[in-house]
């Protein structure tokens, strides 16, 4: 495997992070109307403080608006990555169902499939699910 094959590993790992919360912030924005990190830390099995760091650092890269002790929201270019983040998932799970994967496993296997799949791949899972 050529080391760009390894770079590219390495780069989704660290953006798998920001693309779980904010695709969480927007779905309990859209479910609940607000997001806290309370609620983030019980959705991901962490500690407040984990949530909270996390949150801090997405607000510093731009993705969050998260004043203290205020809800959080998600900053235009947060929406725009909870938007790519949610129809990748979207995709990556309606591919593995068209092969016949459970809704359970196909679930499961879409969140992390998502983070590491090629543009190429997705265009090839989306003509797949297209002609069957």
């Amino acid at each position: 495997m050529s080391t760009s094959a390894f770079k590219r590993t390495r780069d989704d790992h660290a953006s798998e992070t920001a693309e779980d919360y904010v695709e969480a912030v927007a779905e309990f924005l859209q479910s609940s109307g607000e997001c806290r990190i309370s609620m983030l830390a019980q959705k991901f099995g962490v500690s407040h403080v984990t949530a909270s760091r996390i949150v801090r650092r997405l607000d510093r890269e731009g993705l969050l608006n998260a004043p203290p002790r205020k809800p959080i929201q998600l900053s235009p270019k947060g929406v725009a990555l909870a938007e790519r983040s949610r129809a990748r998932h979207e995709l990556v799970f309606s591919f593995l169902r068209a092969l016949g994967v459970s809704k359970k496993t196909a679930e499961i296997d879409a969140e992390g499939i998502e983070h590491h799949v090629s543009k190429e791949t997705l265009l090839k899972m989306k003509e797949f699910i297209r002609d069957s």
